[in-house]
């Protein structure tokens, strides 16, 4: 796949990510932030279940054998999404996913400078910290034109 391709299915999925988030947000109003978390990932389970029975190579290494530290990576998806289902009724789709982001880019310079979990290391560059700080400074922006903003 080229990387034109593959980016531009990245992008995808953090649009797909954004509408997510949206309704997973008015669902969590409606039956509860838990319960809203709960049925997203019951049905993410059934499904990547599905996949991994039909589509999946049989892999060299069982979840029972990989470093215990690797399997932590599923919890912050249960954090990720009781926040992005809190936050989005109160501060909007595009505002709790900027935030999102922001946190997602310096976290991810943060390992790649370090080369952090297992990850290649890759230079802290000025441009990289320039794109930080255009996104948070983004961040605040649209935080302050949003109507629906809590002070």
């Amino acid at each position: 796949m080229g990387l034109v391709i593959l980016l531009a299915v990245v992008v995808l999925a953090g649009a797909v990510l954004s509408v997510q988030a949206a309704i997973n947000g008015r669902l969590g109003e409606s039956v509860g932030v838990l319960r809203s978390s709960l049925l997203t990932f019951a049905v993410g389970a059934v499904v990547t279940g599905l996949l991994i029975f039909f589509f999946e190579p049989v892999q060299a290494v069982s979840l029972l054998e990989v470093p215990k530290w690797q399997l932590t990576g599923a919890l912050f998806g249960v954090l990720y999404m009781m926040v992005m289902v809190g936050a989005v009724p109160v501060v909007g789709t595009a505002v709790a996913t900027v935030a999102v982001i922001v946190g997602q880019l310096g976290m991810g310079m943060l390992i790649d400078n370090f080369g952090w979990l297992g990850n290649p290391a890759i230079e802290l560059s000025s441009s990289r910290v320039l794109a930080m700080g255009c996104l948070a400074l983004a961040l605040v922006f649209m935080y302050r034109s949003s109507s629906r903003s809590v002070d």
